[in-house]
């Protein structure tokens, strides 16, 4: 089936966009970094829109589309605030199985709203499974990394949330329009978001100061995300929230495998049990879908 082969691109990319991002925003602010990326995804994004030709179809897309693409964007502007202010301030494995966690709370309201209740037993049997996994990933922090308080985490939980949150509002607003379409109304939504954000907080300023080297990261992560958006928002419009979901969030395993190169970060032995159980899950979804 296409769609599941577009969700696994999907967490093929997100999981670069991690990486990719965390490399950006080592001297860069978090929230002038997600800005910048969103400009590099909305150009992406509308790229594409153009290349399928499917900005004939803006003038027919519906009102009740349209507000909940908006109200999508918005959940997905203040998780990526969220998520990046907590890559900024924590380890790149801790913070990542935080935000995943969102997908047991996104299939749990599939199951709900759209009645995807098909081998419901075995979604709601691997939804305990991935967070155990999840639980299990989260490791305590050492003596040194406690003095920085847990800020960190507090944002990755409300990454999750509105995460979550963009998931179901998406599948609403995307029926009846196509996928890169959809994507790039959300991206403008994104945009202005992260922006207003910038301004507020009088971090504009920071774009003079941008490191070369961090500011070619950042839109390569826009890239990724760009990519990554556009596999996902197919994914769900042509197949089931509750197994898509899941299946992108596995992004995770190649966030690891690329931080253990990348920046050294190693998982301990509670952590990849953790990690075996979130990809059993994801594949039990997946198969028996």
């Amino acid at each position: 089936m296409m769609w599941l082969l577009m969700a696994v691109l999907s967490a093929v990319f997100a999981g670069l966009t991690s990486i990719l991002a965390k490399c950006g925003i080592k001297k860069t602010d978090s929230d002038l970094a997600t800005a910048i990326r969103t400009v590099v995804v909305l150009m992406f994004s509308w790229i594409m829109v153009f290349i399928v030709g499917s900005y004939n179809t803006i003038a027919s897309i519906g009102l009740t589309s349209l507000i909940f693409l908006i109200l999508s964007g918005l959940a997905t502007g203040a998780s990526w605030i969220c998520y990046f202010k907590a890559l900024s301030m924590g380890d790149i494995n801790k913070v990542v199985p935080i935000d995943k966690s969102s997908t047991i709370l996104t299939v749990l309201l599939a199951i709900i709203c759209f009645g995807e209740t098909s081998n419901l037993w075995i979604k709601l049997i691997s939804t305990v499974i991935l967070g155990v996994g999840i639980f299990l990933m989260v490791e305590k922090k050492s003596v040194s990394q406690r003095a920085q308080g847990k800020s960190w985490m507090i944002y990755a939980i409300l990454s999750a949330i509105f995460a979550s949150a963009t998931s179901i509002l998406a599948k609403m607003g995307i029926s009846g329009v196509e996928s890169n379409l959809g994507t790039a109304i959300r991206t403008g939504v994104v945009l202005i978001i992260a922006w207003i954000m910038v301004f507020a907080r009088k971090k504009h300023t920071g774009i003079k100061a941008l490191d070369k080297k961090e500011l070619l990261f950042i839109c390569l992560s826009g890239i990724a995300t760009g990519a990554s958006w556009l596999c996902y928002y197919y994914a769900i419009q042509n197949g089931e929230v509750s197994v898509v979901v899941p299946i992108d969030k596995m992004s995770i395993l190649v966030t690891v495998i690329f931080s253990y190169f990348v920046f050294k970060e190693k998982l301990s032995k509670k952590a990849l049990l953790g990690l075996i159980l979130m990809l059993t899950a994801t594949l039990l979804m997946a198969f028996f879908k």
